[in-house]
This record gives structure tokens, sequence and C-alpha cells, in this order.
């Protein structure tokens, strides 16, 4: 365990904490509490992100990119998983594909309907850490340049 820590930077239950962050935008509109395209969504997306920022940011750690990568990949695991307990919610009943996929049965249309969902939670969990990793990467270098000068 401390070697994970010595390697992120950060200790396990902090990561848990910043991850679990962004977890109820998700359960908010799997559940159609919330709807895309408001204010409140996009305070419920990007909140989270400017938190996870400014905390590693200020918490100067020794390698930050690395630290925002690996929390957005876990949140992706953690977003994956969220849309998979909530789908009976979302997707009553079985889906049904459309083209060549249509005469599929409706268990298995559902199957690959849940494995691509799953396979893009964890894709947008690796992606969203790729770009804030470049962005924060900018911004502790501008934060040494600031504080040096």
């Amino acid at each position: 365990m401390q070697q994970i820590e010595s390697k992120i930077g950060m200790r396990i239950i902090e990561i848990i904490f910043l991850v679990l962050l962004g977890i109820p935008r998700t359960i908010l509109h799997d559940l159609s509490l919330i709807e895309e395209g408001t204010f409140i969504n996009l305070l419920f997306v990007f909140v989270p992100i400017l938190v996870w920022i400014v905390y590693i940011l200020f918490r100067n750690d020794k390698a930050p990119a690395f630290s925002i990568f690996i929390l957005c990949v876990l949140y992706g695991v953690i977003l994956a998983v969220t849309h998979q307990l909530l789908w009976a919610h979302s997707f009553p009943g079985y889906i049904q594909l459309g083209g060549n996929l249509s005469e599929l049965s409706g268990a298995l249309s559902t199957f690959i309907a849940r494995s691509f969902a799953f396979i893009s939670s964890l894709m947008t969990g690796a992606l969203t850490g790729l770009v804030l990793s470049m962005i924060i990467w900018v911004l502790s270098k501008m934060k040494k340049l600031y504080i040096r000068g």
C-alpha cells in the first residue's frame, strides 16, 4: 500500500475521497434527476474537476500530472461500475440493437450495449486523465515560475 501511495503521491484515502466527488453527477443523471445541458449539471461536472486540480496543485504533489491521471482512471472505473449498477433504471427491459444486429436476442443486445458502456466509461476516465494531466502539468510549471519570480 505504501508503494502505491509513494508513486502516486497521495494517500489511498485521499484518492478515494477525490474520486467519489464525481459520483453524485453520475447517480443523479442515471436516475434522471438532472439533465445534460443544465446549469446544475455543469456544476456537477466541473466542480469535482476543479477540486481535483486545485487540491493536487496546492498540496505540492511531486508528480501532479501522474496523480491526476491515476485519479481520473479510477474515476472511470467507478463511473463504469455505477452505470452498470443503475442500468436497469436507465434502460428498463432489454435493448434492441438495429441494423445487422437487430436479429440478436434482447439479452445478447443488452450484453453488447452494457459492455460498450463499460468500456466507454473507462475510456472517458482515461481520456479525461490525459487532458487534465496536460492542463495540470502546465499549471504546475506556471506555479513554479510564479513562486520563483
